[in-house]
């Protein structure tokens, strides 16, 4: 480094920089680990005992686990300092029940006497009821029902496939086929939840769907099913055709596990090459941490790389250090050029981008192709990439002038009516996050300046009647704000435009006392309870360095709100240049699947910190 510390600003980059530079893997990229809740580790214990493969150090690491993660009251939560969650809590319990722990046990005590109050089994979501149905803790009978003929229809169909966003289209094939074959292996009797009050099962929302289902079962009982067969032999195909080279679906934990029950229903033993690929990617998904074992949901080094790339270089890193160079030469190699599932409704589009994880080459996103977009042209690097990136996600935009994350116009709402669809969002709209990287990386570009026009439109359409933006992928609207003001920025919009001054005087109000910037997980709640949280929460690493990256793309890198918040992450920074953030500022599905991403709270703030003091001058 040859910046010379001679302010708490400059000390917090040069010590950051550091940091994050010794943080390097060999191979030149960067991945923390991406933290999620406890039914990932509880699942990962249903998952082996259905594949008989469930052993004892497993075991006894995995209770570890999920004892550690237990709140003071007994329940489980899915974010840190959060409220009881029935599905967390309930799967948690059964896991440890599997594990050995008595129903008796007074560790147990407390969650068995809140599940049986807010419902037991029957008011838990789709997927504990499907786990307990597999280990013969529930009713096939009582989950609702997805005929495998979806396969059949093509992407122009209202109930396609296509229809639904990639997770939970990836996750809903492998589920139709194990729905259909309806396994059954039933846990030993004695670490079952029989003491557990299970619930009624839950009705249909509306008389709609519950017809429905009714016609669905009838036909799933009829000795004559025409096209039954076809569609799981092609359900079958389909799964096998998307299966990554590190033996993964996606990269993600839910169409993975379930992939692998499925061919598994379907007559492939341990030994299959899909199954055994699967299995074995699985395994280096798993974290060890003193006693204990949690798996990741997913893994990240391509979206930490490139903001790491973008930290550094806003710290002062000159593009020609070697680490940067590494890194950079790392994510031109990881470009995707496969076309994917997304070009089943854009087959004329050129293919380009980059996926979120190692190995993920039918998932491209728009979110990580902006921004290693914009890291590599930080390095002066990967060109013609960036170019095609340009180009696939000039094809991505919406017809609302927004951007989803991994597919176009992807915005079906009625979906979540389906009783299946209660385990988070199953389509992908546009948003701000995604929408404000994707002009960053277009602005100014006179190829693009359409696309870029209609993109600003949907940012200024969407602004929030208080200056605020809704934050899809990060908690949540201090997120939302980070991101719009520096696109806002790049295509020219000056301190003095109104809803510039409307989103920097919203972070002014939202700023906590201590100058630093936070919002709990419960703003993504439905009204009224969720406005109440809106912008206000703990100060946190993450969401102040957002704060302090819209005040500066908004013109007020003098004011005193950007002065309060830089010195708070100047005090807060540990010794080593690092930061300290155990809450989950990170966003899977607002409301149902919260992130705690370990590089965040030292990514953000150098970004922060760096613009800052070049906006100082």
């Amino acid at each position: 480094m040859s910046v010379r510390a001679v302010s708490p600003v400059d000390r917090s980059v040069e010590q950051g920089a550091e940091r994050l530079l010794s943080l390097q893997k060999p191979g030149g990229w960067w991945a923390g680990e991406l933290e999620s809740n406890v039914t990932i580790t509880a699942q990962h214990l249903f998952f082996l005992e259905f594949l008989g493969l469930r052993d004892e150090e497993t075991t006894e690491r995995v209770a570890a686990e999920l004892l550690a993660r237990q709140c003071a009251d007994g329940l489980w939560t899915i974010y840190h300092g959060g409220e009881p969650d029935l599905s967390a809590t309930i799967e948690a319990y059964a896991a440890l029940r599997l594990a050995g722990l008595g129903a008796d046990d007074e560790r147990l005590a407390s969650a068995r006497q809140f599940c049986e109050e807010a419902g037991g089994i029957g008011s838990a979501r789709v997927f504990t009821r499907i786990w307990f149905s597999l280990l013969g803790m529930w009713d096939w009978q009582d989950v609702p029902v997805l005929p495998p003929e979806l396969v059949l229809l093509g992407p122009e169909a209202p109930l396609s496939l296509y229809t639904f966003a990639c997770w939970a289209r990836q996750t809903i094939v492998a589920l139709v086929v194990v729905m259909h074959e309806q396994p059954v292996r039933p846990i030993p009797a004695d670490r079952t939840i029989v003491e557990l009050d299970l619930g009624p099962a839950p009705r249909a929302r509306s008389s709609l769907w519950d017809d429905a289902e009714g016609l669905l079962r009838l036909y799933a009982r009829s000795p004559i099913q025409p096209g039954r067969a076809k569609a799981l032999a092609l359900a079958e195909r389909w799964i096998i055709d998307r299966q990554e080279l590190d033996g993964s679906w996606g990269g993600i934990q839910p169409p993975w596990v379930w992939s692998v029950i499925a061919l598994i229903v379907r007559g492939h033993g341990l030994d299959s090459p899909y199954v055994r690929r699967g299995i074995d990617g699985w395994k280096r998904f798993l974290l060890d941490v003193e006693n204990r074992r949690r798996p990741e949901a997913c893994q990240s080094p391509v979206w930490d790389t490139a903001l790491a790339i973008i930290g550094l270089r806003a710290a002062g890193v000159s593009a020609s250090e070697p680490a940067l160079v590494r890194a950079g030469e790392w994510l031109v190699a990881e470009e995707v050029r496969a076309r994917g599932d997304w070009a089943m409704r854009l087959p004329g589009a050129p293919a380009g981008g980059w996926a979120f994880e190692y190995d993920n080459d039918l998932y491209p996103d728009v979110d990580d192709a902006a921004i290693v977009g914009l890291a590599l042209r930080e390095l002066g690097i990967g060109e013609d990439a960036v170019k095609r990136a340009c180009e696939w996600i000039v094809a991505m935009q919406s017809a609302n002038g927004g951007w989803g994350a991994f597919d176009v116009d992807n915005d079906a709402e009625w979906l979540h009516g389906i009783p299946f669809c209660d385990f988070g969002f199953v389509i992908d709209p546009p948003s701000v996050d995604v929408s404000a990287h994707a002009i960053e990386l277009l602005a100014g570009m006179p190829a693009y300046r359409d696309t870029v026009a209609r993109g600003v439109r949907y940012i200024v359409d969407v602004q929030e009647r208080d200056g605020s933006w809704f934050g899809r992928w990060g908690v949540n609207y201090v997120y939302g704000v980070g991101a719009s003001l520096p696109a806002l920025k790049a295509v020219g919009f000056q301190g003095d435009h109104p809803v510039v001054r409307r989103a920097v005087a919203w972070l002014e109000a939202h700023q906590n006392a201590d100058g630093g910037f936070g919002e709990d997980c419960r703003s993504y709640n439905d009204e009224p309870e969720g406005s109440a949280w809106r912008g206000y929460g703990f100060s946190t690493a993450s969401q102040t360095a957002w704060g302090l990256m819209g005040l500066v793309a908004g013109g007020a890198a003098r004011s005193a709100a950007a002065e309060r918040a830089a010195a708070w992450l100047c005090e807060t920074q540990r010794p080593d240049g690092d930061w300290d953030e155990v809450e989950f500022t990170g966003t899977g599905f607002p409301r149902a699947f919260l992130i705690r991403y370990h590089l965040y709270r030292i990514l953000w703030p150098l970004i922060a910190l760096g613009r800052y003091r070049s906006a100082l001058g």
